[in-house]
């Protein structure tokens, strides 16, 4: 894949939708962001969380300006002692973001997801970057 098109972004929405119900019976919302961290796609299912709507949009972003998933961020401000917002005051450490990296090393965008606990946001957003990485969405 050389570009992550507004239909592939639309794909993992769902997919990503799929897997919060399927494993977790709980509502997310999902944000799927160009190379730059400009926003492609959004969802939001029923009943999630309002608060997860800017959320899952920062980290998204913050995984593409960054190149690292926000769960490695989070680890990197922790052992510097550093706020997210010393980078950027949009950037978000919580866990749930990850980069969408093609099998040459090419950053496509980035997933992120927010209303689970941290650890299932981040499970679903690295499903998601390994699925649309594989070229099967």
């Amino acid at each position: 894949m050389a570009k992550l098109t507004s239909e592939c972004a639309q794909k993992i929405v769902a997919r990503a939708m799929q897997k919060a119900t399927a494993d977790y019976k709980r509502p997310i919302c999902v944000s799927v962001c160009d190379e730059s961290g400009f926003l492609l796609a959004f969802g939001r299912m029923e009943k999630s969380p309002i608060r997860s709507i800017d959320i899952a949009q920062r980290k998204a972003f913050t995984a593409a300006r960054m190149l690292i998933g926000t769960d490695v961020f989070l680890g990197r401000l922790q052992k510097n002692q550093y706020e997210a917002s010393y980078f950027d005051p949009s950037f978000s450490a919580l866990p749930g973001g990850n980069p969408i990296i093609d099998k040459d090393g090419n950053l496509l965008g980035a997933v992120g997801v927010s209303g689970l606990a941290p650890n299932e946001d981040q499970a679903i957003t690295e499903a998601m970057a390994a699925l649309a990485a594989s070229g099967e969405i």
